[in-house]
């Protein structure tokens, strides 16, 4: 359950996509960014765009601060491991989608590389089970409150006919049927 946790932790989205990094990865599968993105590369015609892309400077920024504000310690990990030239990062990383981390455990061939991949698969469907899960209780709230709003109106038609019943009986009492204040004679 731990890995688990951990690998959800180093899944994100972008461009409308669960990815993780090739970061993330090389720390999982226990070897150097460098070496998988070798091996990436030297197999390059089993990754097309929709199972891996590089992220653009934004993309990266945006990623990098969203890690750094999160209390998690992951964001230590994050910063330590980017590598820096003169001008920032020496390269973008590149992202993988859940068809992307498949194939990897075609091109790494690690004892270590095949049971985390394993586990990754089996994050990224708890991923999805919990997400359809919650937009079924979302479905269920939003029937909920449809529920609620028409008892809110029906409720005010209620309230609206006893004012109205009230202002009739006031207005069926005759002023002499009234009684009196103030002084006698």
């Amino acid at each position: 359950m731990e890995i688990i946790r951990s690998i959800q932790n180093r899944i994100f989205e972008i461009r409308g996509e669960r990815v993780m990094l090739d970061r993330d990865l090389a720390a999982l599968y226990e070897t150097e960014t460098k070496s998988l993105n070798l091996a990436v590369k030297r197999n390059l015609k089993r990754f097309p765009k929709d199972f891996m892309f590089q992220l653009t400077k934004e993309e990266y920024e945006s990623l990098r601060l969203q890690i750094e504000t999160s209390k998690t310690g992951d964001s230590l990990r994050f910063q330590s491991e980017t590598s820096k030239g003169r001008g920032g990062t020496r390269y973008l990383p590149y992202a993988f989608t859940e068809q992307g981390v498949a194939m990897l455990s075609g091109v790494l061939n690690s004892e270590r590389a095949i049971n985390m991949n394993i586990a990754i698969m089996r994050t990224f469907i708890e991923i999805r089970r919990l997400s359809l899960h919650q937009m079924d209780l979302r479905s269920h709230l939003k029937s909920i409150v449809d529920h609620l709003g028409e008892h809110d109106i029906q409720l005010n038609q209620i309230y609206d006919a006893m004012e109205n019943l009230l202002d009739d009986k006031v207005a069926q009492k005759k002023w002499e049927d009234r009684e009196r204040i103030g002084f006698r004679k």
